[in-house]
C-alpha cells in the first residue's frame, strides 16, 4: 500500500524537523526521509496531477510519465546516499539545506508546467548555497555568493523565456519547446547556465572545492543532472545540444 503526495514534498517538509531530533534518531529520520518519498512516488500512475488555478490556466504541479519517473528514481537513490554519507558530521545546516535540495530538485522534475518549474529550480539554487556556506570561511561565503548569483540568473532567464513564451505561444506547459521563439531562447539559456555549458561552467569550478566535502557531494548530484532532465525534456534532438 502507498500513499500520495507531491513528489519530493516529503523530503522539503521533513528537513525542517531535522534540528529537533538528535543521535541516532535523527540519522534513522533522515535516512527514511527519502525512502518514504520513492514509496509514494511509487504509487502514482502515470498522468497529470496537482491542477492549481492560476489566472485563466491550470499549473500541473504533478506529471508522472517514463522519463519524469526514471529521474525520480535516480534522483531519490542519490538522495539516499548522499544522507548517508552525510551522517558522518554534525552539522543541522548541512543536513537541513541538502535535504531541501534534494527534494525540491525531484519535485522539479515532476513539474508539468513552466512555473512550477521555476519554483523548484530557484528552491534548488537557494538551498544548494547553505551547502557552501556550511564551510563556514570566508573564501567560501565569497565562493555561494558567486554561485548563488549564477543560478539566480539561471532563474531570471528561465523567467523571462517563460513570460515571452507565454506571449508568443499562450502556453505554460513544460513539454517540447524547441527553439520557435526567444521565450525558448532564453529557457534553452536558463538550461544551459545550470548544465554548465561551456563558457558558462565556472561556477562549479569555483563553488565546489570551498563546499563542504558533504555539500560537494549533494551538488555533484542534482544541479546538473535536474539541468540534463530540462534539457531532455524541452529540447532533444536540438542540434546545438550536440
Amino acid at each position: 500500500m502507498t500513499f500520495n503526495v507531491i513528489p519530493g514534498s516529503i523530503l522539503i517538509i521533513g528537513a525542517l524537523l531535522v534540528p529537533l531530533l538528535r543521535g541516532r534518531i535523527q540519522a534513522g529520520y533522515m535516512l527514511a526521509l527519502p525512502v518514504l518519498s520513492l514509496w509514494s512516488l511509487l504509487g502514482w500512475p502515470y498522468g497529470e496531477y496537482g491542477q492549481i488555478a492560476f489566472f485563466d490556466y491550470n499549473l500541473t504541479t504533478i506529471r508522472v510519465d517514463k522519463l519524469s519517473l526514471v529521474f525520480g528514481i535516480i534522483f531519490h537513490i542519490a538522495a539516499f546516499l548522499s544522507v548517508l554519507y552525510a551522517l558522518h558530521v554534525r552539522d543541522n545546516v548541512q543536513h537541513v539545506a541538502g535535504i531541501i535540495y534534494a527534494g525540491s530538485a525531484i519535485s522539479a522534475v515532476f513539474a508539468g508546467d513552466l512555473i512550477s518549474l521555476f519554483v523548484y529550480w530557484e528552491l534548488t539554487a537557494v538551498s544548494s548555497a547553505f551547502l557552501i556556506w556550511a564551510r563556514r570561511t570566508e573564501r567560501s561565503y565569497q565562493a555561494g555568493m558567486r554561485y548563488l548569483i549564477i543560478q539566480v540568473t539561471s532563474g531570471l532567464f528561465l523567467l523571462a523565456g517563460i513570460i515571452f513564451h507565454f506571449q508568443e505561444s499562450g502556453q505554460i506547459a513544460f513539454n517540447f519547446l524547441g527553439m520557435s521563439d526567444l521565450g525558448t531562447k532564453l529557457i534553452f539559456v536558463a538550461f544551459g547556465i545550470k548544465c554548465a555549458f561551456p563558457l558558462l561552467h565556472n561556477c562549479i569550478q569555483d563553488a565546489y572545492p570551498d563546499a563542504t566535502v558533504t555539500g560537494t557531494v549533494f551538488l555533484s548530484a542534482f544541479t546538473t543532472k535536474l539541468a540534463i532532465y530540462a534539457l531532455a525534456r524541452g529540447f532533444p534532438g536540438i542540434g546545438m545540444l550536440i
